[in-house]
């Protein structure tokens, strides 16, 4: 059988998952604090016999647009969204510490500020976040959690935790759509990074721009397995003349 079915495999392949991304971008066009997926591909010459002109199509590191989303002011004292390259600190459901940009906050039947998932948020120390029953709670533009019950005085419960990553300490998207550190290890609090109340950060995805892209994708799709059934019908048309010779 003719080797262009498996070249043309992987870049069957290579469309298929980069259609993938761009749906799942798409769906997600409107999720508070979402990043668009990424997907990159290269191209590898098939070492062997003879000259080298096949190449495959294989997935490099995929990674993900850190341009910042529109802010939409909503006016809600526990909505936040960071500022600049932050992120905020919460407890992954595998006990992990991750980074998200959602900043849409409430505080749970327990007293414990969690993100729209459910997940706790974290303070500068490392530690969920509780607050006091019954209370009214102010996020300050440092990140800082206050409360105040009735006509009491206001009490600090913490910082959010803000990390900032960079270039020595970069972000992976995990598969629970969280942000982790290299090796999963804990990023230093940024006592620099701010956020702003009564705001959410949309998605950076670009819907026109998604649905371009999986249209094109759709006719690069097409295209391999247009060659997937020349090879086909190659391999059928030289097994005929073979048996008519034999």
């Amino acid at each position: 059988m003719d080797r262009m079915i498996y070249t043309a495999m992987t870049g069957a392949s290579a469309a298929a998952h980069r259609q993938q991304l761009l749906s799942n971008n798409l769906a997600n066009a409107s999720t508070p604090g979402f990043r668009a997926e990424l997907a990159t591909f290269r191209a590898v010459p098939v070492r062997g016999e003879g000259a080298s002109t096949r190449v495959f199509a294989l997935e490099a590191t995929a990674g993900h647009l850190d341009a910042p989303g529109p802010v939409q002011m909503t006016g809600r004292s526990l909505d936040v969204a960071a500022r600049g390259g932050a992120y905020f600190g919460v407890q992954a459901l595998d006990g992990t510490e991750a980074y998200t940009r959602a900043g849409a906050f409430q505080v749970d039947p327990e007293g414990t500020l969690v993100t729209a998932q459910g997940l706790p948020v974290l303070s500068d120390g490392g530690a969920p976040i509780v607050v006091p029953a019954n209370a009214q709670i102010d996020i300050g533009a440092d990140g800082g959690v206050t409360a105040r019950v009735g006509e009491q005085p206001p009490q600090a419960l913490g910082r959010i935790k803000l990390v900032t990553p960079n270039a020595e300490q970069p972000l992976a998207r995990g598969d629970d759509g969280l942000f982790r550190g290299p090796f999963a290890e804990p990023l230093p609090a940024d006592a620099q990074a701010r956020v702003q109340g009564g705001a959410l950060e949309g998605s950076n995805v670009n819907p026109v721009e998604a649905m371009v892209g999986m249209i094109a994708v759709a006719r690069q799709f097409e295209l391999q397995m247009r060659m997937l059934q020349n090879g086909e019908t190659n391999d059928r048309t030289a097994a005929q003349l073979l048996s008519l010779n034999g």
